[in-house]
């Protein structure tokens, strides 16, 4: 079994109001920012996964997506996943 570490990248849906995003814009252009815009406040989950291929790793965290760590219905991820190589002895 190989082992990877996942990592998801939550948000709200574009459509979506993002509150905290917004009153983070606004406070970063009373700092005189003016040039960053559009800011979106999300989260970020990191997972070990074990499994015999990166295509069954990707499954098993979309399916923890969908039943656990989003609300399918507000929120979009991503997935970036990488493969953990041990590192040899000399």
């Amino acid at each position: 079994m190989k082992h990877f570490t996942a990592n998801v990248t939550v948000t709200l849906r574009s459509s979506i109001l993002d509150v905290q995003g917004k009153t983070v814009e606004h406070a970063l252009h009373s700092l005189h920012m003016p040039a960053l815009s559009d800011v979106r406040i999300g989260k970020h989950i990191q997972l070990t996964v074990t499994a015999p291929d990166a295509d069954t790793a990707r499954e098993e965290v979309d399916d923890a997506c969908k039943k656990l760590l989003t609300n399918p219905v507000m929120e979009d991820y991503s997935i970036y996943l990488t493969e953990v190589v041990a590192a040899e002895k000399a």
